[in-house]
């Protein structure tokens, strides 16, 4: 049964111009270093910051913005073996999604060179 749903889409120019104005600052506020360090050893590494920028917020979207304060690192979107992307959660959203009997989080992203999008779904 589905809990949850987030969709988000992002125009990569617009999370390469705040990487242009604030540098490593935004990049340390939003990412985590596993986020970075994958992203930033692609060819075109804003379309994949992008890409986890847009999962993050469809994920809080998905979760209906019940995780209270939280930072952006709080979540981190990876990827497995198969390259098919996912989210660890750090101990305080594992909790929430615990108390919400969620059991699974689904992960969808792709981008182009000008967008990001990714779509989130939760289950029971």
């Amino acid at each position: 049964m589905i809990t949850g749903l987030g969709v988000d889409i992002i125009e990569v120019e617009r999370l390469d111009s705040a990487l242009r104005r604030w540098g490593d600052r935004f990049l340390k506020k939003i990412f985590t270093d596993r986020e970075l360090n994958y992203a930033l050893a692609r060819k075109r590494p804003a379309q994949h910051l992008a890409a986890r920028f847009a999962a993050k917020e469809a994920f809080f979207k998905a979760f209906s913005g019940d995780v209270g304060p939280v930072s952006w690192k709080s979540i981190e979107v990876v990827n497995d073996p198969l390259g098919q992307p996912g989210i660890h959660l750090c101990e305080k959203i594992k909790k929430l999604k615990k108390s919400k009997d969620i059991k699974e989080i689904l992960l969808s992203v792709s981008h182009t060179k000008e967008h990001a999008v990714a779509c989130c779904f939760l289950t029971k």
